[in-house]
């Protein structure tokens, strides 16, 4: 099956040994990895749905978990032989490169090779592992389930699993902020950056994404161990959510002016007045937009290890706190329509690019 799906690419002189054989080849090479690696809307189209529909698929052999672990395991060796600076994160971004960007991408060739639908569904499967909308959002509703039944110690213990507080000073209005908090900045990074370099990269770009997004959220601290060793990691995750961050920002503007009881005014104007008072580039462009689309202030008081270490507000002054059943609904609606029209853009991007 190989053979001839590799033949059935090749110009015939290549087959004959004729002139400029070697080019054909090359060129029919570059033929059959274009088909199962690069960006296709239809096999986008699919794993948009399979992540909205089901979630994010639970097995062993995931490929976030298998490069968690192997970072892990990397890393030791890498301080081991001393090099525990700005240079072994460097070196630690390139050995998970290549070994998963590598990786991966000759498992959905040899896939292809053995059978094209082979390569197909795996190239799918892979996409749908590696985006997280459906799953935050299922996270989230958990939360508002528990606060529905007034089962506040639930809500807690399920809002613990997305944001590093201490939740139990939280009462409800708290926990439905940090929901909203945490389904919004991970609109970005969980969903519309990766989509943003599946479309630009194919699936090598995607999983080159998600590689330096597991190193900032493993090593990309600023602690004495990690200050030198996690730079790399944290300033590629800085570089490649940069234009993602921004794109959504516009986004959930744009759709705040047709969905009800939202502001695309504020939307904007606080996305942009208001993003900086979050740390990092990136993380506060959705977060601010969405406090200033559902007309809503998030964050607020934080408590971490028993400490109060933020009073601050998000949002236009004006506008109370989260706090009901149907702020977080508008949130939740805003964040789902901004993955639907982010998935769609990138659809539409690949189909006129064919």
């Amino acid at each position: 099956m190989a053979i001839d799906l590799i033949a059935s690419l090749l110009p015939p002189d290549v087959l004959t040994g004729g002139h400029g054989g070697l080019l054909g080849l090359l060129g029919a090479l570059g033929v059959f990895l274009r088909e199962f690696l690069a960006a296709c809307p239809f096999l986008l189209a699919a794993a948009v749905a399979l992540d909205l529909l089901i979630g994010d698929p639970v097995y062993r052999w995931h490929p976030i978990r298998l490069i968690g672990s192997s970072l892990a395991a990397i890393e030791r060796a890498l301080r081991a032989l001393g090099a525990d600076g700005y240079g072994g994160g460097i070196a630690l971004f390139v050995l998970l490169s290549i070994a998963w960007g590598g990786g991966l991408s000759a498992l959905v060739v040899a896939a292809g090779a053995v059978h094209a639908w082979l390569g197909w569904l795996l190239h799918v499967f892979l996409v749908y592992s590696l985006l997280a909308l459906g799953d935050l959002l299922r996270h989230v509703w958990r939360v508002e389930q528990a606060l529905m039944r007034g089962d506040l110690e639930a809500a807690r213990a399920a809002i613990g699993s997305l944001v590093g507080r201490d939740t139990a000073p939280m009462d409800a209005g708290a926990c439905r902020r940090a929901a909203i908090e945490s389904l919004s900045e991970n609109l970005t990074d969980g969903f519309t950056s990766p989509l943003f370099w599946y479309v630009l990269l194919g699936l090598p770009g995607l999983v080159l994404f998600k590689i330096v997004s597991t190193m900032d959220s493993m090593v990309g601290y600023k602690t004495p161990r990690y200050l030198y060793f996690g730079w790399c990691g944290a300033r590629t995750d800085d570089l490649m959510n940069y234009v993602p961050a921004r794109l959504t920002w516009l986004l959930i503007a744009l759709l705040a002016a047709v969905l009800p009881g939202d502001s695309a005014r504020k939307a904007f104007t606080v996305g942009l007045r208001q993003h900086g008072v979050l740390p990092g580039p990136n993380s506060g462009w959705s977060e601010a937009a969405t406090a200033g689309a559902i007309q809503r202030k998030l964050v607020g008081p934080i408590w971490n290890r028993g400490e109060l270490v933020t009073e601050i507000w998000l949002g236009d002054p004006a506008d109370p706190p989260v706090d009901t059943h149907a702020d977080l609904t508008r949130a939740v609606v805003l964040v789902t329509v901004t993955g639907l029209a982010a998935s769609a853009i990138a659809v539409a991007t690949l189909l006129l690019a064919r």
